[in-house]
């Protein structure tokens, strides 16, 4: 495969352009925006409210009631209301103690939970799982962008091991192709038979045949690495004059790994699932909480206007006070809660214990098998070595009419085959180091 005029699509470039158009990579960005949303919806808890009312009755010619109020409340982290407003109300059939005079009535005051919710409540319980989730919702941006990255690299390598592959078989067909002019000459000058001219043709349409199978298997890795490529939402299709770098190339550099328990610890995966219970014991909080008995003390002083200011006067002896208290008598329901709590934390303890042995063992294995196939590589590379050489020779013989074509198929099979194992070894390298960076979130350092 010609190689002037070409471009060169290294797994760099590959990956930035991954990671900064396609949908997926765009998809994982948005995970920001969701724990913003989330944090801004925590916050509204806080929120000032603000109501008015305002009902009136009239039959008979008669004004039975007109009733205004206005209402505001600023709630705290605490559970502590600050409360205020002003109503106004007249009429023949106005129950008395909602009777105001004519410039009406304001009240400033507190609404204080003495038991459940004064410290832990809604309020707080909110804002902390909102922090929590802003650091979930960054793992899981780190486990939608580390699954596309180990999906595309994939699609990569295997490109880049048909693309090589294909220069094998071109070069197996090459040599087909001289052994079968070779023996035609030889038939001519009487030193070869027909049947040495019809095995060296054969061999040349195996040679053909194994071309087309790995051209079909090139072709469909090519569409599979086209499924990674965007440009601004825009799907691309590689040019006909695109090529990989070499498969020797050391692309994917890792670190010898110092402390597997670490590794697991920092991995997306298992720091999701911490979260998950971070905000489950946030949860329980919550449910603990509601064990307690409900008492809310309420105090409003009153200030009244006059004709001679409009500015409300206050008197210590004008206020609104009072007590709510509800309890359940038995806590069924509240203890059932508390109970599921526990059970979804512990749950979730296991599964965090069970991800992390699983990780750990994984991780060893990638390093063990990373050594053993460098070992495969530096033995494979020997023996091609001598592949070639052997075939040289056989190639020497026949020339002398020492050899057959049988003889230089044998060494010419191990030659090309050497060559096709030995750039699969360096794929499955690099696949193995892919793998060793998705467990040990290597692919975004």
């Amino acid at each position: 495969m010609g190689q002037s005029d070409s471009l060169f699509l290294t797994y760099n470039e590959f990956i930035e352009n991954l990671i900064l158009f396609h949908p997926i990579a765009k998809k994982a960005a948005l995970q920001e925006n969701i724990a913003a949303a989330e944090w801004l919806s925590s916050k509204g808890q806080l929120d000032p409210k603000l109501a008015f009312n305002w009902n009136e009755k009239n039959f008979d010619k008669k004004l039975y009631y007109q009733v205004y109020q206005g209402k505001f409340k600023i709630p705290t982290r605490l559970g502590i209301d600050v409360v205020g407003g002003y109503e106004n109300s007249d009429g023949v059939f106005l129950n008395p103690e909602r009777k105001t005079d004519e410039f009406g009535l304001w009240h400033l005051g507190v609404e204080i939970n003495l038991l459940q919710g004064l410290i832990t409540n809604e309020r707080s319980i909110a804002l902390r799982k909102a922090k929590v989730y802003q650091k979930m919702t960054e793992n899981e941006r780190l486990l939608i962008l580390n699954e596309l990255i180990l999906d595309a690299s994939y699609a990569y390598f295997k490109w880049v091991e048909y693309f090589f592959s294909m220069e094998v078989y071109e070069k197996n067909k090459d040599l087909a192709s001289q052994y079968l002019n070779n023996t035609k000459i030889s038939f001519l000058n009487g030193e070869k038979s027909e049947m040495d001219t019809l095995e060296a043709h054969i061999l040349l349409q195996d040679a053909e045949n194994s071309w087309q199978k790995n051209y079909s298997k090139y072709t469909k890795s090519q569409l599979k690495l086209e499924n990674f490529l965007w440009f601004d939402d825009v799907p691309l299709a590689l040019a006909s004059n695109t090529f990989p770098v070499s498969y020797e190339e050391n692309i994917l550099e890792i670190s010898a790994a110092t402390n597997i328990e670490a590794l697991v610890n920092q991995n997306p995966s298992v720091l999701h699932s911490l979260n998950k219970k971070e905000i489950y014991e946030i949860e329980q909080r919550l449910k603990r909480e509601k064990l307690k008995p409900k008492l809310k003390a309420k105090y409003n002083p009153l200030l009244a206007t006059s004709t001679n200011s409009v500015t409300p006067n206050f008197a210590l002896s004008d206020y609104k006070w009072g007590i709510d208290f509800s309890m359940p008598l038995l806590f069924r329901k509240e203890r059932a809660d508390l109970q599921k709590s526990e059970i979804k934390i512990k749950e979730t303890v296991l599964d965090i214990d069970n991800k992390k042995n699983k990780l750990s063992n994984k991780i060893e294995n990638s390093i063990v098998q990373l050594d053993i196939l460098n070992q495969q590589i530096n033995l494979l590379e020997r023996n091609v070595v001598g592949y070639q050489k052997l075939l040289d020779g056989e190639n020497e013989k026949f020339k002398y009419g020492e050899s057959s074509i049988f003889l230089l198929n044998k060494r010419q099979e191990k030659y090309i085959n050497g060559l096709l194992k030995l750039i699969k070894l360096h794929i499955e390298t690099k696949q193995e180091k892919l793998n060793y960076l998705f467990l040990t979130n290597g692919f975004l350092k």
